[in-house]
């Protein structure tokens, strides 16, 4: 099936609109209208739903394990995440209480090259009437795309400081066919995502080949 960014977009909004939009035995129709009016902000802000971030992406990329991590997570420094939603430039996570400690554990991470990450409270009801919904944002210090995708040029150094370092205990090298869900986040289709358009997902691919046909990570995985 072709991947079609803006269906994938829309299918997604709807879904986490449903998912965080009070229904009426939990909030008024003023409340759930400020509650709908916010989240379309939000969107507009910190972009298109996403079910998973591309392993290198900074909202990620903060832990040690030699395995790859694609969601927001306590192995990434996050503390007290609960009913959590992604997007392409952040997350709504709305835990039960006040929040403290997920605003706290973001003012904790660890300081990224080219970006930085950022938790506020959102003056909404999102979820349940207890919870208190928390945005987390990544602030990119280098521009995005005009289309608001990541270019090559950030793309690239980060998925090579992450990769290269595998080939001291790498035993085989994974195809583009098996690698593409983390390069690319979900949901994504053969070259491209929601974080990266068709030209910067093809050059990440061919560098990718070019590196695996080196050996350096052993022998291609069949």
């Amino acid at each position: 099936m072709v991947f079609r960014a803006d269906e994938a977009a829309q299918r997604g909004y709807e879904q986490v609109a449903a998912y965080f939009i009070p229904g009426p035995q939990y909030a008024d129709q003023s409340a759930r209208a400020r509650s709908k009016e916010a989240l379309a902000e939000i969107v507009d802000e910190i972009g298109p739903v996403v079910d998973s971030y591309p392993t290198w992406h900074p909202l990620v990329c903060n832990h040690e394990r030699q395995y790859p991590v694609t969601t927001p997570q306590d192995c990434c420094g996050y503390k007290g995440l609960d009913h959590t939603r992604y997007f392409a430039r952040g997350f709504i996570t709305c835990p039960y209480g006040n929040g403290q400690d997920v605003i706290d554990s973001v003012k904790s991470l660890l300081p990224h090259p080219i970006a930085y990450i950022t938790a506020e409270r959102i003056n909404a009801k999102l979820y349940h009437p207890d919870t208190t919904p928390i945005l987390v944002k990544c602030n990119w210090d280098k521009p995005l795309g005009i289309d608001g995708m990541i270019p090559l040029s950030i793309a690239m150094p980060l998925i090579l400081e992450q990769e290269l370092p595998c080939w001291r205990w790498s035993q085989v090298a994974e195809t583009w066919e098996t690698m593409r869900y983390y390069f690319l986040g979900s949901p994504h289709g053969a070259r491209s995502s929601l974080f990266v358009n068709q030209e910067t997902g093809q050059a990440i691919k061919k560098i990718w080949n070019s590196l695996i046909n080196t050996g350096m990570f052993g022998p291609i995985k069949v």
